[in-house]
């Protein structure tokens, strides 16, 4: 009973967690000035030739709908794995610290980007290296955002054992 208990407590704290990475994300995406203006010239683009074409009467095309949900993909991996497979980690473990919930979930977050890409280069030290950096600052946040939002809610309580029930002592 106490499985399904924290089952439904871990699944109500991803449900929080997520949106509260993806808000920050959004915030902190709108505020950087390179960021803004780059989902300013591809994104929002791509979003509202997909929205004239459908609302002239033609199918859109399927190179920029496919470009759109591998977007929404990306989002989807980098603001829902990391506090899920922290939060198992976590849960399974027992581990009940602040620092394991947000930390973890936005190291992972911010790693996530550098992994998919693979091994680069050396010498990113111009422009396109302070970006990235400030990127990957962004990506922390958001994942330690996420982190302390599931924390609040689950991680705090993680690995403790049931509370005793007081029974009434007999006169």
């Amino acid at each position: 009973m106490r499985l399904i208990g924290r089952l439904l407590v871990m699944g109500f704290a991803l449900l929080l967690a997520i949106p509260a990475g993806a808000a920050l994300l959004g915030i902190g995406t709108l505020a950087d000035p390179v960021l803004r203006d780059l989902i300013g010239q591809l994104g929002l683009y791509g979003i509202e030739a997909i929205w004239s074409e459908l609302a002239a009467g033609y199918p859109p095309d399927a190179g920029m709908v496919e470009a759109v949900l591998d977007v929404g993909r990306a989002l989807l991996l980098l603001l829902a794995v990391p506090p899920a497979l922290n939060a198992v980690v976590g849960e399974v473990l027992g581990w009940r610290s602040l620092a394991w919930y947000a930390g973890a979930t936005g190291f992972l977050t911010a790693l996530l980007p550098w992994l998919m890409r693979g091994t680069r280069a050396a010498g990113a030290a111009g422009p396109s290296g302070i970006a990235e950096g400030r990127v990957t600052a962004l990506l922390f946040v958001a994942g330690a955002a996420a982190g302390l939002a599931y924390w609040l809610v689950a991680g705090c309580s993680a690995g403790r054992p049931p509370a005793p029930m007081a029974l009434p002592g007999r006169r």
